[in-house]
This record gives C-alpha cells, structure tokens and sequence, in this order.
C-alpha cells in the first residue's frame, strides 16, 4: 500500500485517485436505488377495470404518489394494499362513466419526487398504451390506441436508465476493462458478458428459470469482489484465467448479471401483451448504455494518455477502490439477507 501512494505522488494523478475513491463513496450505498412508480390499468368488462398500482419504498417510507383520472371514477372494490421487500403495491377494482380513452391520467405527487412512473393501460378491445411519466411530465392524454414502436422507445429509455445507474453492473465493467488491455480481447470479453446477461435476462423474465433476487445481488457484488482482486494479480505478474481468457469469466459472471437485470424489469412490470417487445427493448437500452459507458471510459484514458504517463500504480489503486465498495456492498447485502447474525 506504501508503494501505491508513493506512485501517486503526482499530483494530477493523487487528484483523480482521491476523487475516484470520493465517487464510488457516494455512489457505494445507491447500486439499484433508482425505482420508477407501476401503474396497470385493465378493462376487464366494458367500462371496469382491474387497478395495480406499485410505488418504491425506502425502509418503511413508501413514495406518497396517487394515480388520478380526469374522468368521473367510482371504486368498486376497496383499495387493498400488501408490501414487498421494497415497494407498495395496491390493488382495486374501478369503473368509469366516460371511456378511459381520451382522459387525461396524472400520478399525484411526481413532481415532489426523483423517480418515474410507468403507465400502462389494456383496454377491452385490444388497443394497449404505455408511457413514462415524469416529475416534469406528470400527466398525459390516454389515446385510443398505440404503436409497438412507442412501447418499445418506453422499455429502451429504462434500459438505458438501468444500466447508467446501476453502478454494481458499471464497476464490474470497469474492473474487467482494467484486466483486458488489448482492443480485440475487450471486444470479445464484452460480447461473452453481453450474450450471457442476455440469456439470464431472457429466461429470468420469461419464467423459465427463477432465483431469489437478494442471493442474486449478493454475488454480483462479489463477483466484482474477485475481478478487482484479478487485477492486482495481474499486475503482480501472476496468471489465472481471468487473465488469460477473460472472456470465460465474463460470460459465467454475465450469467449471473442477467438475473439482476431481470429482477429490475420485473420489479419495474412488463405489460402482458407485449412482452417480447418490451424485453427485447429493455436488453437493447442495457446494451446501448454499456457501449455509451465504455466508450465515454475508453476516451477519458486515451485523452489521458497524451497528457500525462498513467502509472501502473493507479490501475492497482483503481483496483483497490473497487474492491473496497463491491466487499461493502457485498457485507451490506449478507446483513441483509441474514438479519439476524
């Protein structure tokens, strides 16, 4: 630990170690903490619907949002209400005297909020309708009917929100680039992670293949744990096979991932009819985000390289910094898991 510091004498370079080490503070208790609000709405007769309504919950402290109609409501059953690990969700039973289509909907209480609200609306006759509410945009108009390509921009918007925020998916990245130096084995170790989270997320969402999130995120925050740790391998000369065929450990690691993003889309609800699209959406939304994340972390160490020499020091520093929030991540979610020890 001596030499690492002694190799960051440079200025510039003790700089960025002691704000890499600052950010991934501040981002180490915030990995998946970005949960939009669910809003289902299903006609199951004409005029009757079927209400789901899920907000996000902080300990005990549920989000106060409400779903509002412009139009003339009456509640047929009561609002029932049961908790999950990490939201609220309510359910009723509704009719409306004036067709759902051409109402404007608003979620109450959005705008006070960080988060966003998913809306999606099935009506008897077919015509489907999802869109994203913001704390900017807090209402819009039902229409009577919507393109796939709207639901599809819909569930590609949160992927690309997912992976920019989920900053356990991001360091995993960023460890792995530290390992792969050379161009072509980064674009293959990428492939290998991409094609793997892709079958998890595929099968996870779908049904096929089911696991309990809290043992999912536990060892994705370990698997960050072990690449961190390859790294300093590697640059202590020694030889695994992370570091010869980084791809391997990508593609198993990957698998695991999938789940993750899985429980994400999941949690955030998928509108029963177009379920495809709206994976097939989300997975290209992770991608585009991964790429925008490698590309912006590939320029900042080229740019980087023309100014100053990057001391082997601060890639074992980086390392070390990882390392240290994936283990506290990882302790955090055992506590979790195992309250009672």
């Amino acid at each position: 630990m001596t030499r690492l510091f002694h190799g960051l004498s440079n200025p510039l370079w003790r700089c960025w170690f002691v704000s890499l080490i600052l950010f991934l503070s501040a981002v180490s208790a915030n990995a998946h903490e970005v949960r939009p609000a669910y809003l289902s709405v299903v006609e199951k007769s004409p005029g009757e619907f079927s209400v789901l309504f899920k907000t996000p919950m902080q300990g005990d402290a549920r989000l106060a949002l409400s779903a509002l109609f412009s139009g003339k409501i009456e509640h047929l059953t009561a609002v029932v209400s049961r908790q999950t690990s990490d939201a609220m969700v309510q359910t009723w039973r509704m009719r409306t005297a004036e067709p759902l289509s051409g109402q404007n909907i608003v979620i109450d209480g959005l705008t006070n909020s960080m988060t966003d609200a998913l809306v999606h609306v099935v009506l008897a006759n077919g015509n489907t309708w999802t869109t994203r509410l913001t704390p900017s945009e807090p209402s819009a108009l039902i229409p009577a009917a919507q393109s796939s390509a709207r639901v599809f921009t819909v569930y590609m918007r949160h992927g690309i929100e997912h992976i920019a925020f989920g900053f356990d998916h991001l360091l995993f990245v960023t460890a792995l680039m530290l390992i792969v130096r050379d161009w072509r084995k980064l674009v293959k170790a990428v492939t290998a992670f991409t094609a793997a989270h892709s079958i998890t997320l595929t099968c996870a969402t779908l049904g096929w293949v089911k696991l309990p999130s809290a043992p999912v995120e536990t060892m994705i925050a370990i698997s960050i744990v072990l690449v961190a740790a390859e790294v300093v391998r590697m640059e202590r000369g020694q030889r695994s096979l992370t570091i010869t065929s980084p791809w391997i450990v990508a593609f198993a690691f990957g698998l695991l991932h999938g789940f993750g993003f899985a429980g994400a889309l999941v949690e955030l609800g998928l509108p029963q009819d177009d379920i495809p699209l709206a994976l097939l959406a989300f997975n290209v939304g992770v991608e585009l985000g991964q790429l925008a994340f490698i590309t912006v972390l590939l320029t900042a160490v080229y740019s980087a390289r023309h100014v100053v020499m990057v001391p082997r020091q601060a890639i074992v520093g980086s390392a070390y910094a990882i390392g240290v929030v994936a283990a506290f991540w990882s302790v955090q979610r055992l506590d979790a898991m195992f309250p009672q020890f």
